[in-house]
Formats: structure tokens, sequence, C-alpha cells
């Protein structure tokens, strides 16, 4: 089914720094392991601030990866710098996109899914999607930046 919003699919910014990641079986335990992997880098990169929204985002992407894919594994990828954090919420299912969901509150329109993206929205500098893999997409990955206080987009 086509996206009924417009999701941004433009690749992050490209920034420089340490690279980390976790691979894990596509099960119900996938988002607690990405949600502890992701708070402690974060909190030995001094990011500390930022960890509650960090587990927040991490842990609707990779649940959305779980529920909506059946992608064998589900990879986190976490780049972080001085200034920012880039983290990537990766499947093998290139074409099962995730949507935001639609609310007309003035209607009571409670829908069924797709806030949580919404919540990622709010919580961060940027986030999008990336198909990978050209003709033949191989993989996507869900990803969003969370950046230190003072620190210039």
């Amino acid at each position: 089914m086509p996206p009924t919003t417009s999701t941004p699919t433009t690749p992050p910014p490209r920034h420089g720094g340490e690279s980390y990641r976790l691979v894990v079986p596509n099960t119900a335990h996938a988002p607690r392991l990405a949600r502890d992997f992701l708070s402690t880098l974060l909190h030995i990169s001094g990011y500390t601030p930022l960890v509650d929204d960090a587990r927040l985002c991490v842990t609707e992407l990779v649940s959305n990866a779980h529920r909506h894919t059946r992608s064998r594994v589900i990879r986190v990828e976490a780049v972080v710098n001085r200034k920012q954090a880039t983290v990537y919420v990766c499947d093998n299912n290139p074409w099962d996109l995730p949507v935001p969901g639609n609310t007309d509150p003035a209607r009571g329109d409670v829908p069924e899914g797709g806030q949580g993206l919404r919540l990622v929205e709010s919580l961060t500098r940027a986030w999008g999607l990336t198909v990978y893999g050209g003709c033949s997409p191989a993989y996507k990955a869900v990803w969003f930046t969370l950046a230190r206080q003072g620190a210039t987009p």
C-alpha cells in the first residue's frame, strides 16, 4: 500500500565518528536488546541527556521491524561524534516501508498504528528511511539523528 503521508526518504547527512553495530534475531527480545545496547553506548559517549529519547526511538523502530517484516535479523548501527549520534535500524525487507499515522482529533480518529513514528519525529533532529541496493533493493534503514544541546545542524 502506498504511503498516505510524506515520509522522509533521504539519507542522513554524513558525519564522521565512531561506528557501532548490533545484530539481533528478529524476536520479541530485539527491542530490549537494542535499547540496552544504545543506552550503554550513549552513556559512555557522553550523550547521557539524550539517552531517554534515544531509548524511545530505537525501541519504536526495532519494534516496527519486528512486527512488520519477515527479516531474520535486525541490525542497529550507530555513528557517534562530538556533536551528534545517528542510529540506523536495518532489516532485509526494503518494501515494507513505515508510514506515520494520520489522525484528525476533530473527527476523533484513533489510528491503530504509525503514531510511534510521530514520536520519533518529535524527539529527533532528523529522521528518515533509505532503501539500499539500487534496482534490486537489498535492505532498508530507518534512521534518526540526535544532537547535543547547542550543536548546530
